[in-house]
């Protein structure tokens, strides 16, 4: 009979070979001040706002 299913499993080694690769990459995110003003919407933006209003 086996364990319950909540009973903590023990560490294992991974396989030969295989191992986490880091890489570092910018995610685009960026900070903006709460006091800053709301940026404008592009020309596409715009033209699409104004076509959904038709």
């Amino acid at each position: 009979m086996t364990a319950p299913s909540s009973s903590p499993r023990g560490e294992h080694t991974p396989r030969t070979g295989a191992r986490w690769e880091t890489e570092l990459r910018w995610t685009g995110e960026r900070l903006v001040d709460d006091q800053a003003p709301e940026p404008q919407p592009n020309r596409a933006t715009r033209r699409a706002a104004r076509r959904r209003k038709r």
